[in-house]
């Protein structure tokens, strides 16, 4: 389950409700306002060589009510393909509740991973006091203590919408993030360079924008680490098609098979 949860947060269409036409008339990356004004579902396959790990499904649910303010809540599940021999079923949920600060940037207020399979719900759990500048966590061994806060803090999931806030520019990023009981960071270099890119939802090639990426400090997010690439959908949302992450013997890669797409 290690390598399938090792990227989610990278991607962490078009097959949508109606036509969809992608342009890059506009080589501006989109704002959070902008990603919000439609409801978007995401399906991607992950392989390491011939094998299929598994599945990595996406999407912004209805707001939720967290300490009386709205709050954003995007969920990802993981699934374990269960016939590769001794994986058996493993399904996991990981959730985050964010709003988007005076910068445009998302950052997190609250995170958990629910583990279906074996029925321990809040497994993990994060919290992200502002006030007071600190974040609280539980980890899976039940471990409790204090780091100290920097925004734009994440537990590693909302590089899914943070990512697409600079792919196809030139402005890169750095973004702390707070998993394994420790403070680390996602660094991601960005281009204006597109690639002639093949994926399932589509009919016939897409161009793509390429990111490039490293960690600090963090065996993560999930058990990653090192360098990474990512590749966004020349669109009006760069879409996040695939990563691909460096290990021992190759790279494990994650790609889109489904997208939903509809107008809010």
């Amino acid at each position: 389950m290690k390598y399938i949860t090792l990227i989610a947060w990278l991607l962490l269409p078009v097959l949508a409700a109606g036509q969809h036409t992608f342009s890059s008339d506009d080589p501006e990356p989109p704002t959070m306002e902008e990603l919000f004004s439609v409801k978007e579902t995401f399906r991607y396959e992950v392989k390491y060589g011939f094998l299929k790990l598994g599945w990595v499904n996406v999407r912004l649910l209805s707001d939720s009510l967290y300490q009386d303010q709205e709050r954003k809540h995007i969920l990802t599940e993981i699934e374990a393909n269960s016939s590769i021999p001794f994986v058996g079923k493993e399904l996991d949920r990981f959730h985050s509740l964010f709003y988007v600060n005076e910068e445009g940037l998302p950052v997190e207020v609250k995170y958990w991973k629910d583990n279906i399979d074996e029925n321990e719900y809040r497994e993990i759990e994060y919290w992200f006091d502002r006030d007071l500048g600190q974040v609280y966590y539980k980890e899976e061994d039940d471990t409790r203590d204090t780091l100290a806060l920097e925004d734009p803090a994440t537990s590693g999931h909302l590089i899914f919408y943070f990512s697409r806030l600079f792919a196809g520019s030139e402005e890169d990023f750095k973004l702390p993030v707070y998993v394994t009981k420790k403070k680390g960071y996602i660094y991601g270099k960005n281009s204006l360079k597109k690639e002639e890119r093949n994926y399932a939802p589509f009919d016939g090639p897409v161009m793509a924008y390429k990111m490039k990426g490293s960690t600090e400090n963090i065996e993560g997010p999930f058990g990653f680490s090192g360098n990474f690439r990512a590749w966004f959908l020349d669109d009006d949302l760069r879409v996040p098609l695939e990563a691909r992450v460096k290990v021992l013997w190759g790279n494990v890669i994650v790609r889109m098979i489904e997208y939903t797409r509809e107008e809010l």
